[in-house]
């Protein structure tokens, strides 16, 4: 696994990819990282550690200034870099990378592929996002599923807020989630 941080606006995240089976480049991780952590107190790290049977000696941090374009999984991760950038500098709306979702179960993987497909400056509720993957009355279990969204940001679940209009919940905090929609321009 290759990790890095990079910043995007006033905070950063964590990126991690990795190249799977078939010698391609995967996204893994890229999630929130909290103000004075490292990388290492990532909440996916625990998880990708048991999913891959890894140990820390299987992930090597490099700088983004020192990623290699000729290596895949730390070409991804400059081009995971540069379209969010592209992104927060509204020059992109959409952001078109390999995903490993293998993590997830069934439902999840469900949910992170219907979140793909709110557009961009567009919200919907949990309950409209529960009917959406034929789950009417799972928008509980929606909610959780986009919790454990190992990609903010790139799998918009920032776009689903409660159903009386508030923002409901976020695991990178509210503020994140306030400052996204912000950037898309669905909340003022």
């Amino acid at each position: 696994m290759i990790v890095t941080t990079a910043a995007f606006g006033s905070h950063r995240l964590t990126l991690i990819a990795r190249v799977n089976e078939h010698g391609q480049p995967m996204l893994v991780e890229a999630n929130w990282l909290l103000a004075g952590n490292s990388w290492h107190s990532s909440k996916s790290v625990p998880k990708i550690k048991k999913y891959y049977g890894l140990t820390d000696e299987d992930f090597t941090f490099i700088d983004k200034n020192s990623l290699s374009m000729n290596k895949p999984a730390q070409a991804l991760l400059i081009e995971t870099i540069f379209q969010l950038k592209d992104y927060a500098d509204g020059k992109r709306k959409t952001l078109d990378l390999p995903l490993d979702f293998s993590m997830g179960t069934e439902f999840q993987q469900r949910v992170w592929q219907a979140l793909q497909g709110i557009e961009y400056g567009e919200t919907i509720s949990y309950a409209t996002l529960a009917q959406r993957v034929n789950s009417p009355k799972g928008f509980r279990a929606v909610a959780q599923a986009n919790g454990k969204n190992p990609f903010s940001i790139i799998v918009p679940c920032h776009r689903v807020i409660a159903s009386d209009g508030k923002l409901g919940g976020y695991t990178g905090g509210l503020d994140k989630k306030e400052y996204l929609l912000a950037l898309e321009g669905s909340w003022t």
